[in-house]
């Protein structure tokens, strides 16, 4: 499989969402995962017991939360799953057609997450734009 990982995060997006959350962005980082991770159980749960219902919520908070971080895929992924899940709901429907959206997921936010918290890291390479990184210094505060 082809890495596409770079296409998982709209990195000026990201860089948006980075700049209007200020010094709150990691807290709000670390608060996607927990309800990520959250979402994402509850989702497979959902599944495994064919509840539509039990579908849309966790899935709509997710669309959410990844669209804030640019995770479009993901956000697109999730959008699908609770789209599905409220037309099942209102036809009364199990959500057997969105069994391989679901098995597709948490490999998908597992993958963006490291993306976003690699990025969000202090110590990495970052992005100066055009595909050009810029190589975080080793060096300590106030060395030369």
């Amino acid at each position: 499989m082809p890495d596409d990982n770079e296409n998982l995060v709209d990195w000026r997006l990201f860089q948006r969402s980075r700049a209007e959350l200020g010094a709150g962005f990691v807290r709000i980082l670390g608060y996607f995962r927990e309800d990520g991770v959250k979402s994402v159980a509850a989702i497979e749960s959902a599944m495994r017991d064919s509840s539509a219902v039990a579908l849309v919520l966790p899935a709509h908070t997710l669309k959410g939360e990844a669209r804030q971080f640019g995770a479009e895929p993901l956000a697109a992924l999730a959008e699908k799953i609770e789209m599905v899940g409220r037309h099942c709901v209102e036809n009364h429907d199990q959500p057997d057609e969105v069994l391989p959206e679901v098995a597709a997921l948490r490999p998908m936010f597992e993958r963006t997450l490291a993306l976003l918290e690699r990025e969000a890291n202090p110590l990495v390479e970052r992005r100066t734009g055009f595909g050009r990184k810029q190589q975080a210094s080793n060096q300590s505060f106030g060395q030369i």
